[in-house]
């Protein structure tokens, strides 16, 4: 198998809000539109970040058409995490998981959108750099 694109699909309430959280907050950029759907990519990345309105006639399988992004983590990795956690706290993202470090040496924060979709940022750290 060949697999030439990858994307993350996630059913909000509000499409718009999402999407303007994401290019607003973490540099995507909208791909392609539609009524209830928004496509969006960062060069980078790997993939596309997709919402979809809940309650599209078209969303497959029909079981999934009233059901939200839930019990999920979009995560990106970044070089600078305490540079990131500054500048989304000064910008006023709802920090949900405040900054702290595991002991295995992931160093991490969540955020929330308007949505309710969970975004996590992580930098892993090497060596003798873990401390809070």
């Amino acid at each position: 198998m060949q697999i030439t694109g990858s994307a993350i699909s996630l059913n909000v309430e509000d499409v718009t809000t999402s999407a303007e959280f994401v290019k607003q907050h973490f540099g995507f950029r909208e791909e392609m539109s539609a009524d209830g759907f928004v496509s969006l990519a960062r060069d980078g990345v790997g993939f596309n970040l997709i919402f979809l309105r809940t309650g599209l006639a078209s969303l497959q399988p029909p079981s999934l058409k009233d059901q939200r992004a839930e019990g999920l983590l979009v995560v990106f990795v970044v070089d600078d995490i305490d540079a990131e956690y500054a500048r989304l706290q000064a910008a006023g993202v709802p920090i949900v998981t405040e900054l702290q470090t595991e002991p295995w040496g992931e160093r991490f924060f969540q955020v929330t959108d308007p949505n309710g979709v969970i975004l996590q940022v992580v930098q892993w750290l090497h060596g003798t750099e873990q401390a809070d």
